[in-house]
């Protein structure tokens, strides 16, 4: 079994006594580097655990200024402060418990031992701060409220502290009015008026023993047994346009949460509260190896510092559970700031916590790289709830995002996003017309492991269907017929305004491609789905430069000795499924290429571009190379509480480090189908017959006189190599897989068109059969991990995993069936694959030998 997983330190988190710029600046290092986090997707704080003036400073995720034209910032709530009359104290210990998502602080002064438990439940929608020592009557002091807006605080009755005000002052909207320029964004059309929202935060204490009383603005207490803290916060925020982004006053709805949780005994709100978490948590567990136990005893801190220390002088850190700490770490932080349920918002850069109210980059959902990162793993994790937070914000912003769009663009269809957007769909910054393409990305990601019909239909089509009008009407022809997006740019990259690049030409492929499917499993929009093979057909495909590289942009300008830290020309590999070894060989090489390049003259790069690499090396089916980006993230850019950071803190890199773990493992993007597996010829095939990597069962042949190349996939049964017969041609028995060939007797040809790609525009009917998954077992393991274990991985297509290796190699491998219907899906390991069948809930193991070698 895995070690119990657990942060720990033996210091408090100490704020600066001072208040002048730099040592502000010190602390929010301090903060962003020492503190650790709960929440319970909506409401989360940081607690500081300093012996004398205990800390809890709180964000509720919809504490936001903007409007419909400017972003505007997240901002912090609040802070609860607790002052003991404490001395000297020693034995301290301050540790989070990532099985139970609990954070405790114990410290010992003048002989009593003290005890404060911590946790943020999600069935009763508050914080819970018990405070406790093994003495009774022990405890006394004075509890206080405060922010960072001038908002006031009152005491209510004897046991209750009260925030309440609005958004309409806050410094950081002021801030924005004093500079127009930012503001408005060149934007004649712009507006400076705030979408005030009202917000409330209570906080009521409850005690044993002694005696609570209101003093002015504070709670004092004293001779007490135990101390009970529940706080609870919020706004008016609703995610609706039509009613102007308000729903009612908070006030009722926080009066009913600390009630109930008040009338509830703490150990029962403990219980629920754990018990509620573990259902989601312990889905999955990951073991990648043990430590030794004098290295796994250190502090957390310690044990990272020690981890970097190794990476400089050898390059080789050895501890193994930490890595595995770091990967169980990003779950509790998506299942403390992502969770759907009282209109929770999708994790923000810093996932739901924030302490300045000046924060990095506003705090935002930037939609270059990062809020997708965020999301990239939660499906695999086994945590397919927390993307609902995600779908319902971009289902809220559709119509702000259209209206601006057609204003800027004088369009008639779809819609664009900038790439710092808010909460009520303000975006600012300049438009980055990849973007949307690429939350429809993670939009269809979400279908393609859950099969949830109904999600699709509600949230994700409807989407996916707009922006693709926008590409249908937007896309450039060139002189021989290719299209290509015009005027666009390369993320934060290179020229602007220029045609064909790279990202917005891969995103293209990936918006046609998904959304044909998504048409395809709901049985609708046939001509619609023509339409889009047609231009998708079209589409300037992946080029491969001077130097072998995969060009960024159309022209063949890129420079071998870019160190920029975006990545984005390589899309087409991770997340999306354009480019793959096994597929499109030449491609992948030529990926390959760029990215060893911007790696090796980027070694300045930040977190979420390392852990984006590691992601791209495991598509590459190279683990060495991945575990290298892994493990210098670990070493040099994550702190001692194990977030990662930019600098400064980004939340995107924890996550997107669990998501190249997962590529690492599992990869099951790739599909056994047709015109749809992905196998592209860039350039005029060779003659011959040249096949895909053995085991793979597909192979490409290609015409001798260079014409249009042929292409069957073994493993469905179905080749275009002759003539298909009319009607429905099945693949062997037991594999349920069918095909429908065109009704005229002519063959399904995928062609090789100009710039490299040209699909097939034939469509396998919805009622045909289910495409299936190839779910590809351990592609990118590295020597580092030589045993381990994950059970409860989830795969696309509806599947989860429990896979076990020993000496690098396969020992055991446990398929799950999780739809509600027979499923099929080909299992590949090494150069081997198995086809299987499964009923609806059935489950299957597997070795190594059960998944035999193909012949060459």
């Amino acid at each position: 079994m895995p070690p119990h997983p657990l942060l720990w330190s033996r210091n408090p988190v100490v704020a600066p006594t001072a208040d002048d710029p730099a040592s502000r600046r010190a602390f929010f290092r301090t903060w962003e580097s020492s503190v650790y986090p709960i929440g319970n997707g909506r409401l989360g704080g940081t607690v500081f655990g300093e012996p004398r003036r205990e800390r809890i400073q709180f964000n509720e995720d919809s504490l936001w200024v903007g409007n419909e034209d400017c972003t505007g910032g997240y901002q912090p709530f609040g802070d609860v402060f607790v002052d003991f009359p404490h001395g000297e104290f020693s034995e301290y210990r301050r540790e989070l418990d990532l099985a139970r998502a609990v954070q405790t602080v114990a410290y010992t002064s003048d002989g009593i031992r003290y005890r404060r438990v911590f946790f943020v439940s999600h069935p009763a929608q508050v914080l819970v701060c018990r405070i406790s020592a093994d003495r009774p009557g022990a405890l006394r002091g004075r509890i206080a409220m405060g922010n960072e807006h001038e908002i006031p605080v009152r005491a209510e009755g004897a046991d209750t502290l009260v925030m309440q005000g609005d958004t309409a002052n806050f410094w950081f909207w002021r801030k924005q009015l004093a500079e127009p320029q930012r503001l408005m964004g060149d934007r004649a059309y712009a507006s400076d008026k705030i979408i005030d929202l009202t917000l409330e935060a209570r906080v009521r204490v409850l005690h044993e023993g002694g005696a609570l009383a209101a003093q002015d603005d504070m709670l004092v207490f004293d001779g007490c047994d135990t101390v009970t803290l529940l706080l609870a916060a919020d706004t008016d925020y609703l995610a609706d346009r039509a009613r102007g982004w308000r729903g009612e006053h908070p006030h009722a709805r926080l009066c009913a949460w600390i009630d109930a949780a008040a009338a509830r005994p703490f150990a029962t709100l403990l219980a629920e509260h754990v018990a509620d978490y573990r259902s989601f948590a312990d889905r999955l567990t990951i073991d990648l190896g043990a430590t030794p136990d004098e290295a796994a005893a250190r502090p957390t801190a310690e044990r990272r510092q020690a981890y970097a220390e190794a990476w400089e002088n050898d390059g080789v850190p050895r501890d193994r559970e930490l890595e595995a700490l770091l990967y169980r770490y990003a779950r509790y932080l998506m299942l403390a700031s992502s969770r759907p349920g009282e209109g929770a918002l999708p994790a923000n850069l810093q996932g739901l916590w924030l302490i300045n109210r000046h924060p990095p980059w506003r705090c935002d959902y930037h939609t270059d790289i990062n809020v997708q990162m965020n999301y990239w793993f939660v499906d695999a994790a086994n945590l397919a709830e927390c993307f609902q937070p995600l779908a319902e914000w971009i289902d809220s912003i559709r119509e702000v995002r259209k209206e601006e769009t057609r204003r800027v663009l004088n369009v008639s269809r779809g819609w664009l996003m900038r790439s710092e957007n808010g909460i009520f769909g303000g975006s600012t910054w300049h438009f980055q017309k990849g973007d949307s393409a690429w939350l429809c990305q993670n939009l269809w990601d979400h279908y393609a492991f859950t099969q949830d019909r109904a999600y699709l239909e509600r949230y994700a089509y409807p989407v996916m269907r707009e922006i693709c009008e926008f590409w249908l009407d937007h896309l450039k022809a060139l002189p021989d017929g290719t299209l290509v997006a015009p005027m666009g740019r390369s993320p934060e990259h290179g020229p602007v305004d220029v045609d064909g690049v790279t990202y917005d030409q891969a995103l293209c492929w990936d918006l046609f491609t998904n959304t044909i499917e998504a048409a395809e499993a709901l049985g609708i929009d046939a001509a619609f789905r023509d339409e889009l093979a047609e231009r998708r057909s079209r589409l300037l495909g992946p080029r491969i430069g001077r130097w072998g590289q995969l060009q960024e942009w159309m022209e063949d300008i890129d420079d071998p000795a870019d160190d920029h830290r975006h990545i984005n020309h390589l899309i087409g590999v991770y997340p999306g499924r354009q480019i793959h070894p096994l597929t499109t060989p030449e491609w992948a090489a030529a990926a390959r290429v760029g990215l060893e390049a911007r790696r090796d003259h980027g070694q300045g790069h930040p977190a979420w571009s390392r852990v984006w690499k590691a992601c791209l090396f495991a598509r590459l089916l190279d683990g060495e190379a991945a575990h290298r980006e892994l493990a210098q993230t670990l070493a040099t850019h994550v702190h001692g509480n194990l977030w990662a950071v930019h600098p400064p803190f980004q939340i995107d890199a924890n996550f997107g480090y669990a998501a190249a773990v997962h590529e690492m493992l599992v990869q099951s993007h790739l599909q056994m189908r047709n015109a749809e597996c992905g196998m592209r010829n860039g350039a005029k095939a060779e003659g011959g017959t040249r096949k895909a990597e053995q085991g793979e069962g597909l192979s490409l042949e290609a015409d001798r006189r260079g014409e249009e190349p042929r292409m069957w996939n073994a493993e469905c049964g179905m080749r275009n190599g002759a003539k298909a017969e009319g009607g429905t041609r099945k693949a062997e028995q037991g594999e349920g897989l069918s095909l429908e060939a065109d009704r005229r007797g002519k063959e399904p040809r995928m062609r090789n068109g100009r710039g490299g790609d040209r699909a097939s525009t034939s469509i396998i009917p919805h009622s045909a059969f289910r495409i299936p998954h190839l779910l590809h077992v351990l592609p990118a393991l590295p020597s580092a991990w030589p045993e381990g274990r994950v059970h409860g991985l989830r795969a696309r297509g509806g599947f989860e995993l429990d896979v076990e290796w020993k000496e690098c190699a396969l020992t055991r491998a446990r398929l799950r069936n999780r739809l509600d219907a027979a499923n099929a899906c080909v299992v590949r390991y090494g150069a081997g694959t198995k086809s299987l069948r499964l009923a609806a809930g059935a489950e299957i193991e597997l070795t190594a030998g059960d998944i035999p070698s193909s012949p060459e």
